[in-house]
């Protein structure tokens, strides 16, 4: 049994920061990427980060580069997402994921997902 546990999000302003969580616990870890995704109302799960698990590549959506960093902690397995000059379009249920052998930006590729976290961002 393989669970992703997510914790932070919240409400902040336009211009602030939040950091999510994502613990992985269960079989043994063997995922090639731990990811972000979220999906705002009535929009489908949009890619917004990942980190290849043996290389620790790291991808970015465009529209959050240079804001957000995703990193991890390999003895907790665990997967963090950093965002910065957050903007009221950031606003949406953010999932973690592990899986993206099919394509990291392919949310049907992910074996295992978090329960998600709102964030909020006001203007």
């Amino acid at each position: 049994q393989v669970e992703l546990v997510q914790s932070g999000g919240g409400l902040v302003q336009a211009g602030d920061s939040l950091r999510l969580s994502c613990a992985y616990s269960g079989r043994t870890f063997g995922s090639y990427a731990m990811s972000w995704f979220r999906q705002a109302p009535g929009k489908g799960r949009e890619f917004v980060a990942a980190i290849t698990w043996s290389d620790g590549k790291l991808y970015y959506a465009d529209s959050v580069k240079g804001r957000f960093t995703i990193s991890r902690d390999n003895a907790k397995i665990t997967v963090y997402l950093q965002m910065n000059s957050l903007k009221p379009e950031d606003t949406a249920v953010y999932y973690c994921g592990a899986g993206g052998s099919w394509g990291l930006a392919a949310w049907t590729g992910y074996d295992y997902w978090g329960q998600g976290t709102q964030v909020t961002v006001s203007s």
